[in-house]
């Protein structure tokens, strides 16, 4: 017996979990190092090695002899959806797009495949026999891009795609719709019509016959991907694979997902909000900086060049408890405003509501207003802090407008009017500067905003390599909080205040 413990005890492990490398002699359902379902597989002995080719199909090229040009970007027609892939689709590209479900992700797709397919049966001849995108804004492409567009769905039924296309007005007569839950029919469906861009909605709810598990387990999900690609790069074919989300917002599915397809997309949205935003968490063709706004309607997505107006209110009076803060979503500066209400609580511990902002930072100004500002009132009183608009804030360059809005509130003061403020703001109540001052100050000074709040020493007395202040724009610096507080919402800026700037004409 002890002999037979200790044969057993010395064996190699058998199994191993595919995600993080974890070994055992027995296969369990879930590995307990990294906690994914399905991961865990027998492990084959290696008998032999891979040994070179005596043929090579394609010889390595010098980088400077490659042709480039087969790799460039070909513009959709939806403006916005173009900024965030960094000029348009790239062919033989595979894309993930993820999304909380209802947030529109299988509608843009569906009005992205309806305008890539009349960009395709539109274009006409250039003078040096290319043809001409109509719907890229007389881009030049190649006949490659003549090639229609395949909307494979395993979510629904071709009847159900066809009457969403018909609300969104996203019928064309190059795209063609295929219900299909097989990954051999749906890539049988790619040899047969040979299309140039291929949605798959989605990547959970294919399966192949040939690879034990259900839809959407980890094998499953890794081999419907490795085919998708394989058939992308050897096709020269654009394709978009719709991602599910989990409870925590992550990509449902094995994290070698996101690193097997080029570019990996967000699409976030509160559902009691029309606004969209598209960020790229991942793009090998292009920045990861950017954001793209979407009105979401009954006919609908709308690409939103100007969303400003979407998050601030439309009243015609000063009131208290009021701030526009200019915010950064990316490289894209977007105005936002917050507003605060102080009431009297009769409670030993009083209410705080917060919505749009994150909840333990604005705890956290109150407790400086608290006690580097001198409100003491606020450990009495109920707070309820939120954003125009259902946009959610997270930068701390919002801190200052925030703490604004809460003592304008409290004291029952409003600001000024065409006023906009950001900083972060310190424990001790001094005002930090934020990155992308120039942009923000750009952006206020085009939507007609005459005064600004910016965190002191980067203004006029930053150097040469300090932000320029736009003309109209009268720019004040402060160092604290208390600073800014005796500036707007005592009348007159405090000795210590700086001034950058011309007057506002």
């Amino acid at each position: 017996m002890a002999s037979r413990s200790s044969s057993r005890s010395k064996s190699a492990p058998t199994f191993e979990c595919t995600e993080c490398g974890w070994q055992t002699v027995k296969w369990v359902g879930r590995c307990p190092e990294c906690q994914a379902w399905g991961s865990v597989q027998e492990k084959g002995q290696v008998t032999a090695r891979t040994t070179a080719s005596t043929s090579l199909v394609e010889p390595a090229q010098a980088i400077g002899d490659v042709d480039a040009t087969v790799a460039q970007y070909r513009p959709t027609g939806i403006g916005e959806l173009d900024r965030v892939l960094g000029g348009g689709l790239v062919p033989g590209a595979v894309i993930l797009m993820a999304g909380e479900p209802g947030v529109g992700k299988s509608t843009l797709l569906l009005q992205l495949a309806a305008a890539v397919a009349r960009g395709s049966q539109d274009g006409e001849r250039s003078d040096d026999g290319g043809e001409v995108d109509a719907a890229a804004g007389g881009a030049v492409v190649d006949d490659g891009a003549r090639r229609p567009v395949l909307y494979l769905t395993g979510e629904e039924s071709a009847a159900q795609v066809k009457k969403r296309a018909e609300r969104t007005e996203s019928l064309a007569d190059g795209l063609h719709l295929a219900a299909e839950s097989d990954l051999g029919q749906a890539l049988g469906q790619i040899e047969h019509l040979d299309p140039g861009l291929t949605i798959m909605d989605s990547v959970q709810t294919l399966s192949s016959g040939e690879i034990e598990g259900a839809a959407g387990g980890v094998t499953q999900i890794r081999e419907v991907t490795a085919s998708m690609i394989e058939a992308a790069k050897r096709r020269n074919m654009t394709t978009i694979l719709v991602g599910h989300v989990t409870k925590d917002g992550g990509i449902a599915g094995p994290r070698m997902l996101e690193h097997l397809v080029d570019v990996v997309c967000q699409f976030e949205g509160d559902r009691h909000s029309r606004l969209r935003l598209l960020r790229a968490v991942k793009n090998r063709y292009g920045p990861t900086d950017d954001v793209g706004c979407f009105d979401l309607h009954e006919a609908g997505l709308t690409s939103l060049a100007d969303p400003s107006g979407l998050f601030v209110s439309a009243l015609s009076e000063r009131v208290p408890g009021t701030c526009i803060t200019i915010t950064l979503e990316g490289r894209r500066p977007l105005t936002a405003e917050v507003q605060a209400l102080i009431a009297e609580s009769p409670a030993s511990q009083p209410r705080r509501a917060v919505s749009g902002l994150d909840s333990p930072r604005v705890s956290m100004l109150l407790a400086v207003l608290q006690r580097r500002a001198r409100l003491a009132t606020l450990s009495s009183s109920e707070a309820y802090v939120a954003t125009v608009g259902g946009v959610r804030i997270t930068e701390p360059a919002a801190d200052l407008s925030i703490a604004l809005a809460v003592a304008s509130a409290a004291l029952e003061k409003p600001l000024p009017s065409r006023f906009v403020a950001f900083g972060e703001v310190g424990l001790a109540g001094e005002v930090r500067p934020v990155p992308g001052l120039q942009r923000r100050l750009q952006e206020a000074q085009r939507l007609g905003f005459t005064h600004a709040i910016i965190p002191r020493g980067v203004g006029r007395d930053a150097g040469p390599g300090g932000p320029e202040i736009p003309e109209g724009l009268r720019v004040k610096e402060v160092g604290s909080l208390p600073e800014a507080l005796n500036l707007v919402l005592d009348g007159g800026p405090p000795p210590n205040a700086q001034e950058s700037g011309a007057p506002a004409t």
